[in-house]
Formats: C-alpha cells, structure tokens, sequence
C-alpha cells in the first residue's frame, strides 16, 4: 500500500500556527497553550528531522522558551507578578518550571471564595498534572533532538514539583491520591477528583525522564527515584478501561513508550504494555458502534478523535519492536492484544481523511478548538517526533 508523504502538509499546519500564536513572528503577548504547546514542540523537531530545515529547531527552542516565560509566570491580569514558583528573577529564568506552569485558559483562576461552576472551570486557568506530563516529554524530546541536558533537568524538576503538589493523601481511605486541577501558585485544589490516567502519565514520563537522563548526563540531575515510587502506589489496583477517544489514544502510546523502555531494561513492570493494550482493547468496540465517526463534523471533537488517531500510530512501532524481538516477558505478551489492536488502526488514516477536508474544518467545532486542532491533526499525520523516544 502507497505511503503518502504528509510533510508538506504539517509544514503549513505548524507555520500557520507558529503565525496564530504569536510565535513567528513573534508577538509581544504570545498566545500559549500547554497541551498544544508540547505536541508543536514535537512536531517541530519531526520536521527539522525529516528536512534538514533548521528554522524548525529554532521554532521548536524558541516555543518552549515562549511557554516558560509566559506560562511560568503569573497572567497579564493577575495582581501577582513574576514566577509562579516565587523564585525573583535571576533564579526563575534558571529554574523556570520550578512552580509548574499554567494551562493558558482564556479566564483567570476560580477565587478562594468564588462558587464552583463545572461548566465554567473548562475555560478557567489552574494547573493540570496531565499538561505537566505532556510538557516533561516534549523537554525530554528536546534534549534528545539537540543533546542539551538543560531541558531535561527543566523537566525532572518540574516533576518534583508536581508530584509534591498534585499528590495528596485521601481522607476516605488513607491512599495517597491526585488532584485533577490546581491553582496556578499550586496552593489549593480546583478540581478535587483524580483524572483516570493521570497515574499512569506519571510513571511513564517519569521513567522516560530517566532514561533521558542516563544518555543525556549532567551534574546534578534530580533523583526521581521517590516520585516513581509514589506513581507505582497510586497506580496499584486501578482500571484503565475507557471508551474515550483521547483517552484511548493515550493508552495505546503509554503502551507504546513501557514497552520501548521496559525492551532497553529501564521499565521495571513488563507486563504493563499488555495491559494497556487490553484497556485500550475493552474500549475501542464501543467507540466504533457508538457511530460517531459517522456524523458530521459540527458534532465531533477532532482532537479527541486525532488523540486516538496518534495513539494507533504507536501500534507500528510496537509492531516492528515485536516482530524483531524474541519473545520475551515484554514483547510474548503482546503479540496477542497487538494483533487485535491492529485490526483498528485503518481508523487513523479514517480520522485524518476527514479532518483533512475543508468542509470538515469550517465547522464550528473545528474553528473554536483551531489551535489544538490543527496541531494534533499535524501530529497525527508525523507522529515520530511525538511517538519516538530514541
């Protein structure tokens, strides 16, 4: 089957949402966005990968240094200046995720003594653990594209602060738990709950920034052993099933990522992979027969569906990881849940075909969600930079 190459393609993608954003030409308040944000950075580096191009590189350096000098940092309207950590001036630009980094939402925080509103917390600015852990994997890949250990450092240290912050201890059972949104001083909780793979996204990632740091090695690294340890005893005994999209995809690339470390040695629970790709598996069925792939498109969310898009392209590697490995207690696992899982990857190039269409992104679900969109869409048509951990 011909392979359509779909650089061209996620140049003008990137380039219109470099020019969207206020990235370039750069804007004196750029518009960031932690999620899309780590998913531009990925796709940046794919790009310089496969051109040779070194605008993408610096696009790529320049963004993240964007999103820690605006997201580090307390918003415009916010009677607080500076580092969110509290650290002044010098030492914040030294240590710029030292106090997490905001999501970017259009409005300011809920107030200590503002009611909750569910439906208006979605477009209110906190912190989330799960745009943390995305953020720690593109500064991992830019250590890994430019051989810097400064990104990574910034990474493993935004990973201490998470996991002191995020992780509480439940006051029903005793067990230590996490909060699914924080304030931006990561002072008090917004969001109480637990996000379902929120767990999960931290042993990973910080397993990946591990192995980072072990091919990228400089003086003083933090040690991460104890916030592994804390992500490995929330994860005990959870279920990971859902029929979300999104969700999906980010087990089928969690799977992707344990099995890739855990093939070098440096995942310690081999059997995980499996597990996520039987999670995934309970879910996908569902997610066919719901039809919604059938519908038009101002009835859809593309990135959660270009969320799974991503995650069924994880399942080529893993594939080839398989099919050239011995059967070990990483890959004799998989092969079973790989090849039904694989039955579902078509849905990817189903997803993107459509989401490639102009009437498609004339919609208003697509123009009100652009950014986030259209670099997932990018993503999903050049997963490597996001997907590869090499």
């Amino acid at each position: 089957m011909e392979t359509i190459d779909h650089t061209d393609t996620v140049r003008e993608l990137m380039l219109d949402f470099a020019r969207q954003t206020g990235l370039s030409p750069a804007a004196p308040a750029p518009e960031r966005y932690l999620w899309t944000d780590a998913f531009a950075v990925c796709n940046f580096l794919e790009l310089h990968r496969r051109t040779g191009d070194t605008r993408f590189m610096d696009l790529a350096t320049t963004l993240a240094g964007q999103v820690h000098t605006t997201l580090g940092r307390h918003r415009p309207d916010d009677p607080r200046s500076g580092w969110i950590s509290g650290l002044n001036e010098e030492e914040g630009r030294r240590h710029p995720t030292a106090g997490g980094l905001r999501i970017g939402k259009k409005l300011p925080e809920r107030g200590p003594d503002d009611p909750v509103d569910e439906e208006l917390e979605w477009d209110r600015d906190g912190q989330y653990f799960h745009y943390l852990t995305q953020w720690m994997h593109a500064l991992a890949a830019l250590t890994r594209a430019t051989g810097d250990p400064s990104w990574n450092r910034w990474a493993m240290e935004l990973a201490v602060t998470a996991c002191a912050r995020f992780v509480h201890i439940s006051p029903l059972d005793g067990r230590k738990r996490m909060y699914w949104k924080m304030s931006i001083d990561l002072g008090r909780p917004l969001v109480p709950a637990m996000g379902q793979h929120d767990p999960l996204d931290g042993l990973i990632t910080l397993h990946e920034l591990v192995m980072t740091g072990r091919d990228h090695p400089a003086p003083g690294l933090p040690d991460l052993g104890g916030e592994i340890a804390t992500m490995e005893e929330i994860c005990n005994g959870l279920a990971w099933e859902t029929d979300d999209p999104l969700g999906m995809g980010g087990l089928l690339t969690a799977a992707w990522r344990a099995a890739s470390m855990a093939g070098r040695g440096l995942f310690p629970h081999p059997d995980l992979p499996a597990r996520l790709l039987r999670a995934a598996l309970a879910g996908l069925p569902v997610f066919v027969r719901s039809g919604t792939l059938r519908l038009p498109p101002h009835y859809r969310l593309a990135f959660r569906e270009l969320g799974l898009a991503i995650g069924l392209h994880a399942l080529s590697p893993l594939e080839q990881m398989v099919e050239e490995a011995a059967a070990d207690n990483v890959t004799a696992p998989l092969r079973e849940p790989l090849r039904r899982a694989l039955s579902y990857r078509p849905l990817a190039g189903e997803i993107e075909t459509f989401w490639l269409r102009p009437e498609s992104r004339s919609a208003a679900t697509w123009q009100d969600h652009r950014q986030i969109n259209m670099v997932m869409l990018a993503t999903s048509l050049l997963p490597g930079g996001y997907l590869r951990l090499d």
